[in-house]
């Protein structure tokens, strides 16, 4: 069976289109190579990772897991090894509360930079986190701060104004300090050409629940690093406030950022709304702010998948998947999808928002990463972590590990984030990310080429350098095309090969939405190349691949599918006239899930919320057309 992990344990659119690239590095050549990575991983600096058991594993442990290094476990204790180091890895600890709650626990807060009545309700502080912490309490403390369920527009329009403050007074020095400690682990683990380490930190605003989070990441080296502190969403909840930041700081600094969007799938439809949080139309300065920082969207992690919703996307029968029902709040809240919570809804609602205001608010490419708390970062079903430290075993798996039922068994062991890069360095990685030339995964290391222009060919399929050909004659996932040639419609080439160490795969698609003339926007999923003999029917659905799953040992074989499929495949519907985008999916044969590693090794069943199988996947950045304006 394979396995990579070894543990010891086991429109006014062209005008849209130019304003896009004037912040986008230049287009890269036919050397880019493909780096894998994560770009959101939480050590024992982020205070809930903390208080659910991650005492240990702070960012010098955690870069040093990611290159293959061995370490020990935060909660189990057995040592652990990651036995395909990642090439890039950012520590994205939450900028609200950053290191203190290790520092509360080990060392008690500092009495001065306070007044009195600040330092005896530090003191107490300090107790009950101690209590709590050494009577394994944490997760439950944890889950009570929780924001209870509201409106979020009414709960962002009081913050600051309804006198609650925050949990304890903290000395300004404390949070610097542990910010220092994070770039001095980020730059002593950089090794530019072998492994990068990005800077970066989580905000994270949640308003009445709804999930409104971003990592940013940095290219800076430690001495830009240095010359600012991380704007958490305790100054402000509103995403157009964390951009006028990272305007102002990199004018300050010269410091290039991301905001990197995560966890639509909970955010209540504010992640990519019509209508702001501030109850605003978004508009042409929304769209434009948005479109400098957001380049790229997180579509995969372990809070589930972003990508599609089957009420969203109900002629989709891939959309179904690692679907995360569960709000980040103390109340339980039935879960209904909005189009602003999922990425597909979000590039077709982007299409329609440009047309109105000139400037697309949702031209995003995609990745994937972990979100992990363990301060390690896994996505492979035979070898997850968990989402927490305390979920990391088997015997934990029917616990909550965040809120209202999300348990282990709900959570997913995802992702990854792809990049393809001129070299591995700090500037290379975030040029690619710029110019949207990422993908991301579910966990498997499935490689993906996709290009769009108007000349491929099978030939260029044979060329002994596809990605010459594809940079030759097209744009590359991220990139955009202009006019079309008369009577020609766009082709587009894609190359997909297996994890080596994975699953064959089933299928590669191409997800196509447009713009009609009316203003209203559609979704096609096409299959365009796909393993074995099989024949679509008369519904035009390709038959299932099968599966080779043997629920009773979690074993499966690749005896199915195929390691690479390839094709150029021609638009069969373009109207030169409609704004459009298309991206690949590439569907891998069925494999066990965690959650039936885990039934087997307990030996009972999987519970009906965790499925027994999946079927892992890639999600390609877009490429998007743009008719001519006369």
């Amino acid at each position: 069976m394979p396995c990579r992990h070894t543990f010891a344990t086991r429109p006014a659119v062209l005008a849209a289109a130019a304003v896009s690239l004037a912040t986008l590095a230049p287009v890269a050549s036919g050397d880019t190579k493909l780096l894998w990575g994560d770009t959101h991983l939480h050590t024992s600096y982020s205070f809930d990772a903390f208080m659910n058991n991650n005492l240990t594993v702070d960012p010098d442990y955690a870069y040093r897991f990611a290159k293959g290094i061995p370490v020990m476990h935060p909660y189990h204790r057995a040592w652990m090894r990651l036995e395909e180091p990642l090439d890039f890895l950012a520590v994205s600890d939450h900028a609200e509360f950053i290191g203190a709650m290790r520092r509360i626990y080990l060392d008690g807060l500092p009495r001065e930079d306070v007044g009195f009545v600040e330092s005896i309700r530090n003191w107490f502080f300090t107790r009950q986190i101690r209590s709590v912490i050494d009577d394994g309490q944490g997760p439950e403390f944890f889950q009570g701060i929780l924001p209870p369920g509201a409106d979020p527009r009414e709960v962002a329009a009081a913050h600051g104004a309804d006198g609650g403050g925050p949990l304890v007074s903290l000395p300004p020095s404390l949070l610097r300090e542990a910010w220092g400690e994070i770039v001095d682990a980020a730059e002593a683990h950089y090794q530019p050409g072998t492994f990068t380490s990005l800077i970066g930190w989580e905000w994270t605003s949640t308003p009445g629940g709804a999930n409104l989070h971003r990592v940013v990441l940095t290219d800076a080296g430690a001495e830009q690093a240095r010359e600012f502190q991380p704007v958490s969403s305790g100054q402000s909840p509103y995403p157009d406030d964390l951009w006028a930041w990272l305007d102002e700081t990199s004018a300050a600094t010269g410091a290039r950022f991301l905001s990197i969007p995560h966890n639509s799938n909970v955010s209540k439809g504010f992640m990519f709304p019509d209508i702001t949080l501030r109850g605003e139309p978004v508009d042409a300065d929304h769209a434009r702010a948005r479109m400098r920082w957001e380049r790229i969207v997180e579509v995969t992690q372990i809070k589930g998948d972003s990508e599609a919703h089957p009420l969203l996307s109900p002629d989709d029968e891939f959309a179904d998947f690692e679907t995360y029902p569960f709000h980040l709040q103390t109340d339980a809240q039935e879960y209904a999808p909005d189009a602003g919570d999922y990425a597909r809804s979000a590039l077709r609602r982007g299409l329609a928002r440009g047309a109105a205001v000139g400037i697309n608010p949702f031209q995003f490419g995609m990745i994937g990463s972990t979100d992990s708390h363990s301060g390690l970062s896994t996505a492979a079903e035979d070898a997850f972590g968990g989402k927490m430290a305390t979920d990391s075993i088997p015997e934990r798996k029917d616990d909550v590990v965040i809120s209202g039922f999300a348990t282990g068994w709900t959570m997913s062991a995802s992702g990854l984030a792809a990049v393809w890069a001129e070299e591995n360095t700090r500037e290379a990685i975030v040029d690619a990310m710029h110019r949207r030339e990422t993908y991301g995964t579910s966990g498997p290391r499935i490689g993906v080429r996709f290009f769009g222009g108007w000349e491929f060919s099978e030939a260029d399929l044979e060329a002994e350098d596809v990605a010459a050909a594809g940079y030759g004659k097209g744009v590359p996932m991220g990139g955009e095309l202009v006019t079309a040639p008369d009577g020609a419609a766009p082709r587009f080439l894609a190359v997909a090969h297996k994890d080596p160490s994975g699953a064959n795969l089933d299928r590669v698609q191409i997800v196509k939405g447009w713009l009609d003339a009316d203003g209203a926007t559609h979704e096609r999923v096409f299959d365009v190349a796909w393993s074995g003999e099989r024949q679509p029917g008369a519904d035009g659905k390709l038959p299932a691949v099968g599966n080779t799953v043997d629920l009773e040992t979690a074993r499966y074989a690749n005896s199915i599918g195929a390691a690479t499929l390839s094709t150029v495949w021609e638009d069969p519907s373009f109207d030169a006239g409609q704004p459009s985008f298309y991206y690949v999916r590439v569907i891998e044969i069925p494999t066990p899930r965690h959650t039936l590693y885990d039934a087997v090794a307990l030996g009972r069943d999987v519970p009906d919320y965790g499925p027994s199988t999946l079927q892992e996947r890639a999600y390609t950045s877009p490429i998007w057309y743009w008719p001519s304006v006369e």
